[in-house]
């Protein structure tokens, strides 16, 4: 009879996100460009008449989870698009926003867990600051 390994829980995508915010919030003192750090809430499960709402409001579907808009290193800013460590998909319309967020000069990508944002943002505002014109 064939044993079988314990699943181990794989955290969902809020957990993951939750994990980022929490990381800068206490990095905070050492990178003061984290309080630009903010959420797009364009995911999750609404009622018809609120998910119509937001969308005359002007949401759209696919947009990165994260923004960072601070300019470094070449870019405007940095767009992530989080998911899962295990079973996260990137559907259609996130590879669409990510590549055209690229095409425009941002640095966007899709990060699966928090420890991969983490090191994204880490890399990112390790990059040559801009000059403000």
């Amino acid at each position: 009879m064939p044993t079988l390994k314990p699943q181990i829980p794989v955290p969902h995508e809020h957990e993951e996100q939750k994990a980022v915010f929490d990381w800068a919030k206490a990095n905070l003192p050492l990178r003061p460009e984290l309080a630009l750090l903010h959420a797009i809430p364009n995911g999750g499960h609404r009622r018809k008449a609120v998910a119509a709402k937001l969308k005359a409001e002007g949401v759209k579907s696919g947009v990165p989870d994260i923004d960072l808009p601070v300019a470094r290193g070449g870019y405007h800013g940095l767009k992530i698009e989080m998911k899962r460590t295990r079973g996260g998909v990137t559907s259609p319309e996130q590879k669409w926003w990510i590549e055209q967020l690229t095409a425009q000069g941002y640095s966007a990508s899709v990060c699966h867990g928090a420890e991969s944002a983490i090191k994204t943002i880490e890399w990112y505002l390790n990059l040559k600051p801009q000059e403000v014109i």
